[in-house]
């Protein structure tokens, strides 16, 4: 036990519990953890930005290229809504991020006197966007909340969760007893069920996994691979599972390849994934054909489809399980190389045809080492991104899941930067999403967070005017944008311009700046470009 405020009780319990970096910016109700963050500043450094969105998204960055928890720090009130639009993409792609908000004096939370950044109720209007939220009283509570909020963060699924403290609790000096990080319980699989999907699975003639993002999250990529060579398997990932087979191996296929062969498969294995793409589509699973669902979360097991096998589990307890329980059952298999290289080849004919997103796409690609790390964007080089971008590494391929957050790209780099200091990160932005968060161009100069930007500037929001001009006979409205020059814009930032004219323009301006420690803004002038939809849907 030690005197402390409640500040002080707060930073400290978050070292323990391994927070390394927060991304936030003061504010009144902030001012004793930020004091308390002084004395520490060397081993828990703050990245400060120019809004609250931001934080959020760099934190989401960081947490999901690194495996680590992310954490942001907000004021109340404007403050964490503010951050909501990054906690509702981290919700959404399980992304382990800690929001630290601020709160109003304790006397009056729910008071509804008009306190400066008072909104009733922020502890339940945080749950939209969280797992778990929880609040302390008094300097005593601190450690506690601080605890439980990491358990929540480390076992089961991964999801931000959102802690406030108020600032007279943050002010006040008490007797504190820190406490030693709660140990991680993670969900082993049930042995019989085990068995039971270890048998389907060796007797199965052409068996099939679809692999999500619940594989990248549990660090299972190891035991995916190997379960699927004993198999022989092809693994269909979706865009958050990318990287969890490398695209070089013959197993490794996209939606275009997968589609061709789920309707083939006798038993398909869905691991760490909603299973919501194969569940509405002609192409998904007949009930003729065993499926077998392993997750985290109960809630998603059937959630789209009900499974003939549901197992609750970590994906990586239970691919290893499967790992060792499947070779009693394998039945013996030869090599389907031949035949998943073809399906691997066609597919990229097809996604080829998408241009010039292909060649833009594959000139990203070229220019990058392997574990580089590319945060595709809403944008048309996005869009066609999530089927066709190649990713050889677990953790170097980040999309805004079912989320769609239209801006996320610029924050989520810089945070997938500092956690990654030693590799380089690509934004694909379009021209509309980066004016979300424009302003932190100031906060990559501020901390030299050398993460690369790659503008894609058709002056407009460009996927929809073209649905206005195609579904509503050319009736474009509000569609349209005025861009600043970009590379004025980068010059009064102090950060590096280039532009580029088409793909090989891109290669050459990506190469210059793959060859500088400082951050990069690239402007890609482009016209509209087809629609990827109709290739997502089969058509």
């Amino acid at each position: 036990m030690a005197e402390m405020t409640g500040g002080q009780a707060l930073v400290q319990s978050l070292k323990r519990n391994g927070l390394d970096v927060i991304f936030g910016l003061p504010g009144v109700q902030l001012d004793w953890i930020f004091d308390a963050l002084y004395d520490v500043k060397d081993s828990l450094p703050v990245y400060h930005t120019r809004n609250e969105q931001p934080t959020s998204f760099m934190a989401d960055g960081y947490a999901r290229t690194t495996g680590k928890v992310g954490g942001c720090l907000v004021v109340p009130g404007p403050g964490v809504m503010n951050a909501l639009a990054g906690l509702s993409t981290a919700y959404a792609v399980s992304s382990p991020v800690l929001c630290i908000a601020g709160q109003i004096e304790s006397s009056q939370i729910n008071a509804g006197r008009g306190m400066l950044h008072e909104v009733p109720n922020q502890l339940q209007m945080m749950a939209s966007a969280t797992k778990w939220a929880g609040c302390a009283m008094t300097p005593a509570e601190v450690p506690a909340l601080v605890q439980e909020a990491f358990r929540q963060l480390r076992s089961g699924r991964p999801r931000p969760v959102e802690i406030e403290v108020p600032p007279d609790v943050l002010q006040t000096t008490a007797d504190v007893t820190l406490l030693d990080p709660a140990p991680v319980n993670r969900a082993t699989p049930d042995p019989d069920l085990i068995a039971k999907v270890a048998k389907a699975l060796g007797e199965a003639e052409r068996p099939l996994i679809y692999a999500g993002g619940g594989v990248i999250a549990a660090g299972a990529w190891e035991p995916l691979r190997e379960l699927a060579e004993m198999l022989q398997a092809p693994v269909m990932m979706t865009p958050e599972g990318k990287g969890a087979i490398s695209d070089r191996n013959y197993l490794a296929q996209n939606v275009v390849g997968g589609r061709q062969l789920m309707p083939k498969s006798d038993v398909i294995l869905a691991v760490g994934t909603r299973f919501l793409q194969p569940a509405t589509s002609p192409w998904g699973p007949t009930d003729k054909q065993t499926v077998i669902q392993i997750d985290i979360d109960a809630e998603e097991i059937g959630r789209n489809r009900k499974p003939d096998i549901g197992v609750l589990a970590d994906a990586d307890l239970a691919l290893r399980a499967l790992v060792d329980q499947v070779g009693k059952h394998n039945r013996t298999r030869a090599s389907r190389e031949e035949e998943l290289r073809a399906i691997q080849e066609r597919a990229a004919d097809i996604l080829f045809e998408v241009q010039p997103q292909a060649s833009f796409g594959t000139a990203i690609r070229e220019e990058l080492a392997d574990d580089d790390i590319v945060v595709s964007g809403m944008t048309q080089v996005g869009y066609w991104s999530h089927m066709g971008f190649p990713v050889y590494e677990p953790r170097s391929f980040i999309g805004a899941g079912y989320q769609g957050t239209l801006g996320f790209e610029f924050a989520t780099a810089l945070g997938a930067q500092v956690g990654n200091p030693d590799k380089r990160v690509v934004a694909v932005v379009g021209d509309g999403g980066f004016l979300y968060n424009v302003s932190e161009l100031s906060t990559a100069m501020r901390h030299n967070i050398n993460a690369i930007m790659i503008v894609f500037n058709d002056g407009a929001y460009g996927n929809v005017r073209r649905m206005q001009r195609e579904r509503f006979s050319g009736r474009v409205i509000n569609s349209d944008l005025l861009n600043p020059d970009f590379m004025k814009l980068a010059d009064a930032f102090g950060v590096e311009g280039r532009q580029a004219h088409g793909p090989d323009g891109l290669r050459e301006a990506l190469r210059g700046a793959m060859k500088e420690n400082h951050p990069t803004l690239i402007e890609v002038p482009v016209g509209e470009m087809p629609s990827t939809w109709g290739i997502l849907r089969g058509n």
